[in-house]
C-alpha cells in the first residue's frame, strides 16, 4: 500500500487540475461580433485562401 504522503500528493495534484479546468470553464465568456467584424473576418479568410492557392 502507498504511504499517506503519496496519496495526499496525488489527491492535491488531481484536485488542482480539476479546479483549474473549472476555473477556465467559469471564466470563459462568449462574445458577440458585429456584422462589420464578421465581414472583416470573412474578407481576411478569402484573402488568405487566395494567397495559399497562389503559393501552390
Amino acid at each position: 500500500m502507498m504511504p499517506f504522503t503519496t496519496i495526499l500528493v496525488i489527491v492535491i495534484a488531481v484536485g488542482s487540475v480539476f479546479a483549474g479546468i473549472l476555473l477556465l470553464k467559469q471564466s470563459a465568456s462568449k462574445f458577440e461580433l458585429t456584422d462589420e467584424q464578421q465581414q472583416k473576418i470573412r474578407d481576411r479568410e478569402i484573402e488568405q485562401l487566395d494567397r495559399d492557392q497562389k503559393q501552390d
